[in-house]
């Protein structure tokens, strides 16, 4: 081996060595996404899957911040576990029969489980009625 291909060798080696070694403690790392607490990472698109108008937002309930109805949605996904789908539905509400699609969606934490929520309903009516605050993103 010439020389120069034993030094152009070297020096990648050196680069690979220092990544190899700064990458073994990260696996041991926690996961990006984790909080202590209850914490729900939540979304709301507006039309079809190939909408691009989506609002998010971070909820954390320890104590409630990082939405607009916080302490509110809160509440409420404390009296079901955290279990968006056993919100009970708002009484008296009464939505139009238009087809506007949205979707909501979540992860995150809840008394330390899982939380992975994605429903579409026909319209923002409709998902405020069936899920409470949780995705009233509007401040």
């Amino acid at each position: 081996m010439t020389k120069t291909l034993q030094a152009v060798r070297g020096a990648l080696l050196v680069p690979l060595a220092l990544l190899l070694a700064g990458a073994a403690p990260a696996a041991h790392a926690a996961p990006r996404h984790a909080r202590p607490g209850n914490w729900l990472s939540l979304a709301v698109t507006r039309g079809d899957a190939r909408s691009s108008d989506t609002r998010r937002v971070l909820l954390l309930c320890d104590p409630p911040q990082g939405h607009a109805h916080a302490a509110r949605a809160c509440r409420q996904l404390g009296a079901t576990g955290g279990d968006i789908g056993r919100i009970p539905r708002r009484s008296g509400v009464m939505c139009p029969m238009l087809y506007a699609p949205v979707t909501a969606s979540a992860y995150g934490q809840w008394e330390g489980r899982r939380v992975d929520y994605t429903h579409t309903f026909s319209n923002s009516c409709v998902m405020g009625a069936d899920t409470g605050a949780v995705f009233d993103l509007s401040s």
